[in-house]
């Protein structure tokens, strides 16, 4: 049986939450035992000295006293015993007869001390100490112990088992949820695939602010680039319709004049109509040129992107274009603020949106009017702003004139595509910012708005 990913997923988070499991449990097991037993340890050793020292200072009677006086009939575990060369007790509590007599004196031992009767079954930690020919040992049982050692070890078996249930039960929510929003996923991309451009990942946005997982992020990276590719579809059927609509009538224009041009006799006459030809085919190339610009645009990576100091860089639009705006009967101002931070921009597209920017306000401010550029720093932004003193653009047209071939009813008697401010939008883009159409009153403002930090 082929298993699924999401399955193969939630053993393996089983898988390692049981050897997580096992690994504390050994770690505790461990724990508990090494100090048990160092305990012991300290405990027999002491009191193995504390004896030793009442021989050496009282003899064999004094000891035997100590012994009798330590015992603790209730505490059948305590070993205080003499043990005679032949093993068997002559003092104190302990096993009748002992195999001790044949070993080295040791400081501490675990171990059986006797073959003889229940004794052989029951292991003790233990020291044994020689005092004479005889055999001083001291220690304790390890009944009481190795009772709680199985203790601990039934309840962290139980505990192990208790994990291994919810591991399980945690794997299979898991399971559900992981293919529930996988599927979700999948559903979307079938959606698209099959030509719905306007399928999404359901409740992207809500979830990214109660959790904010991989899942979230996935589907709001997913809704975000589903959206872009429905919008440059959009545009794309918009540019395609725009460009055989805008060609249509320069071409129509065009192949007239030049029949116009073929079936004139006179030179005079045949010299007027081949330039009419060539005015028709300058607008045919404008459009194409602007249009091979946005796409250059759109398609400029961000490292091509080169850090620019926006002051100098509009105090040389100002002197380029200053001297064309007087000469148009209109007044030109440059109100830059010094205080602008260099920005990473795109020098030669940035000064094409401004020029076209001036080149709008240059056609609908009229005579006499007035053209200011400006440099401003604002909302952590730079506003690299174009206005004018003209009839402006309603705020319900000027979503419009930012599309491709949006060209606005006032504007058709003027020549031009419709183009230019579709370039603007695709520069300040390239910029991560965006471009603000606003009233000037009278006039229109025109701005690109560039963040600083980007």
């Amino acid at each position: 049986m082929r298993l699924t990913f999401t399955t193969r997923i939630a053993l393996l988070a089983i898988a390692l939450a049981l050897t997580s499991n096992i690994v504390l449990v050994a770690f505790v097991w461990k724990l508990v035992h090494d100090d048990a037993i160092a305990a012991l340890r300290r405990d027999t050793i002491a009191e193995s000295d504390a004896l030793v020292a009442v021989y050496r200072t009282g003899g064999l009677a004094a000891l035997q006293r100590t012994i009798a006086e330590r015992r603790t009939p209730a505490d059948p575990a305590h070993i205080l015993a003499v043990i005679a060369p032949d093993g068997r007790r002559v003092a104190g509590s302990g096993p009748d007869f002992a195999h001790v007599a044949a070993l080295q004196p040791t400081l501490f031992e675990i171990g059986r001390m006797s073959d003889w009767q229940l004794w052989a079954e029951r292991e003790a930690g233990y020291a044994v100490r020689r005092i004479d020919a005889n055999r001083l040992v001291s220690g304790r049982l390890l009944d009481d112990w190795e009772q709680e050692q199985r203790g601990i070890e039934r309840a962290l078996l139980a505990a192990m088992a208790l994990s291994l249930a919810l591991g399980i039960g945690g794997g299979l929510v898991v399971t559900r949820y992981v293919g529930r929003r996988l599927n979700s996923v999948a559903d979307v991309i079938e959606g698209v695939a099959s030509g719905d451009l306007s399928r999404r990942v359901a409740n992207a946005a809500a979830d990214m602010v109660r959790s904010g997982d991989a899942f979230d992020r996935l589907a709001t990276r997913l809704n975000a680039m589903l959206d872009k590719t429905e919008r440059l579809m959009t545009e794309l059927r918009i540019v395609t319709d725009g460009l055989a609509h805008d060609l249509r009538s320069p071409l129509a224009r065009l192949r007239a004049k030049a029949e116009a041009a073929v079936l004139q006799a006179e030179p005079a006459q045949r010299e007027a109509a081949m330039g009419g030809l060539l005015i028709e085919t300058d607008l045919v190339m404008r459009i194409l040129s602007t249009m091979i610009e946005i796409t250059r645009a759109e398609s400029v990576p961000r490292d091509r992107l080169a850090p620019v100091d926006p002051v100098a860089l509009m105090e040389e639009i100002a002197e380029l274009y200053a001297p064309v705006v007087e000469d148009a009967g209109m007044r030109f101002e440059a109100v830059i603020d010094r205080g602008v931070p260099r920005l990473v921009l795109h020098r030669e597209l940035l000064t094409q949106a401004l020029a076209n920017l001036i080149d709008n306000a240059l056609r609908h401010a009229g005579q006499g009017g007035a053209i200011t550029l400006r440099l401003a720093l604002a909302d952590g932004a730079a506003r690299f702003q174009v206005e004018d003193r003209g009839p402006g653009i309603a705020e319900a047209d000027r979503a419009q004139a930012l599309r491709r071939f949006g060209r606005l009813d006032a504007a058709r008697s003027l020549p031009g595509a419709g183009l230019g401010m579709a370039l603007v939008e695709a520069v300040a883009r390239l910029h991560g910012g965006r471009v603000e159409l606003g009233d000037n009153a009278p006039g229109l403002v025109a701005a690109v708005v560039v963040p600083v930090s980007g």
